[in-house]
Order: structure tokens, then C-alpha cells, then sequence
């Protein structure tokens, strides 16, 4: 009985300890377990801090980013994949007007654009000019369009334009006077002759149509002068280019009568041109008459007649713009005259005002066009070609 008492004493003290060592651990275990959701704690605290951060940087940066965007003065409009308007800045609704946010960029073209325009600049319902300037966007589909009241910068360029052209007709005037004086001079010595009675009635009619051609030539000379000071006042129609090389041809056809010349029109675009319709005319109408008279001159450099040929071609078409060549195969020009053509009242015509080529560049400048010349004066090789680039007719949608 007593050996059984100090078994069973043992075996509750081993029990103890066992549990005292259990204990023990698992006190270990929770101070381990405890310290490592202290450091998780930790851990996490800084993380929320280094969120908190980025979240309070990207915030800052996105407001720093519509505060610029605001303050930029020209308008500047986002659009998404669909063409709907997914941002714009203060500038844009100050330019065009409410609303713009989730309106479909096509109805804002119908709202706040005239219908029609051509080149960069487009005109508003209200009169003001915007030059549009698109990019795509950057890593999504979609479009940023920025848009720049232009209409002070533009009245400002045909001020200086127009003082420019005054500046320039304010030093030609001793040519002016030069030009004038000498048919009105010839004029006058044929008007006085036909006040003599001993006249017989055929000097008296060639008296009278050398008058009536002085006469004509100041008109001419006029006229230049006129569509010369104008400058850029020039209204942007719609053009069909076809019709205008048909009527050039019609009104061509008069001058090639009488000469060895012939004229080839070679088109095969169907485009229509932006500008004025006249004014495009009588720069094509220009330019192949010099032709067709350069072609008159070919005699001189060869023995043998030559038949003159004059080419209009259209090519180099792009979504902007189309070049027209007029081409013969006269004279040519030489380098020297080339840097002068297109001075005012420059001239190797023994008529000539020596402003329609300079009327031409004004002309072709006014479009927001160019102009150029290549030529040679070779004797056996020569020949001109006047290039033209005019821009094409865009409605403000099809931007």
C-alpha cells in the first residue's frame, strides 16, 4: 500500500512537470506569436503609411495636373474611343460652351462650328478662329484635341500683311509712274495726231486702236495693282478642281488660235479645292498664257520650228494639299531671272506690267498655298514649269 502511495506521488509529480513544461512552451509559442503580430502590426502600419502616401502623391498629382490643365490657355478637349468627350479644361468651355462632357464629339462640331472650313484655321458660329490641332492619345484609344483662338493672331498677320504690301506699293511708286507715264504718253501723241485735219481715215483708225491699246494696258496695269494690294482677302469656297481646268481650258483656247501651241490638261483627280474662285482662275490663266508666249519664242534658239506644248498636271495629292505643274517647252529662265521673277514690276516683256506674276505669288499666298519655279535655259533642253500647291476643301467634321 505504501509502495502504491509513492508510485502514484511520482507519477502526479511527473504529471506536474510535464504540464509545467507545456506550460512553458506554450507561454514561448504566445510570446513568439505575440511578437510576431507586433512586427506584422508593424509592418502593416508602414505599408498603410506608404500607401497613404502614394494614394495622397497620385491625388496631389492628378490635382496638380487639371490645375495646369486649367491654366493653359488654349483648349484642350480628350476624347475617348467612340468620340465621345471624356475631359476638357476651363479654356474649352469658355471657347465653345456647354455642354461638353459625355457629348459625342461630332454633335459639338455642329453645334459650335460653321459648317464649312478649310485649312487648320476653322471658323466659329460667333465669327472667332480656332486652329485644331489633333494627337492621339497616349495609352488609350482616343484623341486629344487642342484648340487655339487664333482670331487676334490672324487679324494681326493681315495687318502687318496689309502694311506690308502698302510698304512695298509706297516704294514702287516711281515705277508705278514709270509704267503709267509711258502708254499714257503714247497715248496722248496718238490723240493728239488724230485732231489733224490732212488725216486720212486709215492712220486715223490705227491712231485710234493704239489709243484703245495704251488704254487697255493701263487698265491691265490696274487691275494688277488692285488684286496686288488686296492681298489675303480672299473668300475659301468649294472648288471642283475638274471644273476649274475644263473652264481654263475653254478660256484658254482663244489664245492657241493663232499659234503653233498646243495645250494638255492631265488630271485624273476627282478633289475639290478650298479659296476663291476667280482669283484660282486667273492664277491657272496666268500662268499658261506666259507659257503658251514662252513657247511663241522657241524659234529663237533652234533652227527649225518647233511646236510649243504646255502641260497642266495635277498630282501629288495628300489629305491637305495638290500640286499643279504647268509645264512648256520654251526658252526656259535663267538662274538670275529666276531669283527676280517674282518681284513687282519686273518684267522682260516689252508690254508688260511686270505684276502678274507677283499678283500670282500674292494670290497663291493668300490660299495659304506655294509657289515654285524650275527651269533651264539650256538652248536645246529648255523649258519652265510653274508649281503650284493649293490646299484642299475640308469640312471642320471631317477633322
Amino acid at each position: 500500500m505504501g509502495q502504491q502511495s509513492v508510485s502514484n506521488s511520482r507519477e502526479l509529480k511527473d504529471a506536474f512537470s510535464l504540464f509545467n513544461q507545456a506550460s512553458d512552451q506554450l507561454a514561448d509559442s504566445y510570446r513568439t506569436l505575440e511578437d510576431r503580430v507586433t512586427q506584422l502590426t508593424g509592418e502593416l502600419a508602414i505599408e498603410r503609411s506608404r500607401r497613404y502616401v502614394r494614394d495622397s502623391d497620385n491625388e496631389q498629382v492628378i490635382r496638380r495636373f487639371e490645375g495646369l490643365l486649367d491654366a493653359l490657355p488654349a483648349a484642350v478637349i480628350v476624347l475617348d474611343g467612340d468620340g465621345y468627350v471624356q475631359q476638357c479644361n476651363r479654356a474649352a468651355t469658355e471657347l465653345i460652351g456647354e455642354p461638353l462632357l459625355s457629348v459625342l464629339w461630332r454633335d459639338v462640331v455642329a453645334r459650335a462650328f460653321q459648317s464649312t472650313a478649310c485649312g487648320d484655321d476653322v471658323p466659329l458660329v460667333d465669327g472667332r478662329i480656332v486652329n485644331i490641332a489633333t494627337r492621339p492619345a497616349f495609352d488609350a484609344p482616343g484623341q486629344i484635341i487642342l484648340l487655339t483662338d487664333v482670331t487676334e493672331a490672324r487679324a494681326m498677320q493681315a495687318l502687318l500683311s496689309r502694311h506690308q504690301r502698302l510698304s512695298a506699293m509706297g516704294e514702287m511708286v516711281a515705277s508705278i509712274a514709270h509704267q503709267i507715264r509711258t502708254p499714257l504718253a503714247s497715248g496722248l501723241l496718238y490723240a493728239f495726231h488724230l485732231k489733224r485735219d490732212d488725216l486720212d481715215q486709215g492712220r486715223r483708225s490705227r491712231y485710234a486702236e493704239q489709243i484703245v491699246s495704251r488704254l487697255k494696258h493701263l487698265e491691265h496695269l490696274v487691275d494688277d495693282m488692285l488684286v496686288f494690294a488686296r492681298g489675303g482677302n480672299f473668300s475659301a469656297d468649294q472648288i471642283n478642281l475638274t471644273i476649274l481646268l475644263d473652264e481654263l481650258k475653254q478660256m484658254m483656247a482663244p489664245q492657241l488660235e493663232d499659234r503653233a501651241c498646243e495645250l494638255e490638261i492631265i488630271n485624273v483627280n476627282d478633289v475639290k479645292i478650298g479659296g476663291h474662285h476667280e482669283a484660282l482662275s486667273a492664277v491657272l490663266q496666268n500662268l499658261v498664257l506666259n507659257a503658251i508666249q514662252a513657247c511663241d519664242k522657241r524659234d529663237v534658239f533652234v533652227e527649225e520650228q518647233v511646236r510649243g506644248h504646255v502641260i497642266v498636271e495635277c498630282r501629288n495629292v495628300t489629305d491637305e494639299t495638290i500640286d499643279i505643274f504647268i509645264t512648256d517647252n520654251g526658252h526656259g529662265i535663267s538662274v538670275g531671272m529666276q531669283e527676280r521673277i517674282f518681284e513687282p514690276f519686273f518684267t522682260t516683256k516689252p508690254q508688260g506690267t511686270g505684276l502678274g506674276l507677283a499678283v500670282v505669288q500674292a494670290v497663291v499666298h493668300a490660299h495659304d498655298g506655294a509657289i515654285w519655279i524650275e527651269s533651264s535655259s539650256d538652248k536645246l533642253h529648255g523649258g519652265t514649269t510653274f508649281a503650284i500647291r493649293l490646299p484642299l476643301f475640308k469640312a471642320v467634321a471631317g477633322k
